[in-house]
This record gives structure tokens, sequence and C-alpha cells, in this order.
């Protein structure tokens, strides 16, 4: 125990410490939940990516209609050369 070091600096920087122990037990724990190809720690069954299948779909029969525009000649024609202009950029 250092004597010019108060008790309260002392206490502080043990919590300092097991905050930072946590953050990166948590940290590891978080980046190992993304890997799926690799073995669960624990035993425990690796995590699908089935998630992503519970956002409905936005067309087709259980979604609203997709939107359909005609477009006249003149139209067609500045779309065209905006898309031109646009990819001429890059």
């Amino acid at each position: 125990m250092v004597p010019s070091v108060s008790i309260l600096q002392q206490i502080g920087l043990g919590v300092l410490l097991v905050v930072v122990v946590l953050w990166a037990v948590g940290l590891v724990r978080l980046t190992r939940r993304g890997t799926y190809g690799a073995p669960a720690p624990y035993g425990r069954p690796p995590r699908s990516r089935a998630r992503l299948d519970a956002v409905p779909r936005q067309t087709g029969p259980g979604g609203p209609p997709s939107e359909n525009v005609d477009l006249t000649p003149a139209e067609r024609q500045a779309f065209d050369d905006l898309v031109r202009q646009l990819s001429s950029r890059s």
C-alpha cells in the first residue's frame, strides 16, 4: 500500500479495474456470439440466422403491390441521360 495514495483513490482504482475486466469479458462474449460457423462455447447449439426471416415481405401476396409508373419517351430519355451523367462521374 502506497502511503501517498488515499483510500478513496485506491477504491476508485479497484472499481475501475473491475469495470474494465467486465467490459473486456462482455466484448469477447459479444464477438464470439457473431461466429456462426465455430462451435458454441459451453455446449450450446450455435445461433442461426433465422431472425432475418421475421421481417415480412414487402411485395408479393403477403405485402402491398409493387408500384409501376409508365414513362413517356421524353421522360425515359431524360432518365437515361441522368443515369449516364451519374455513372460517368464515378
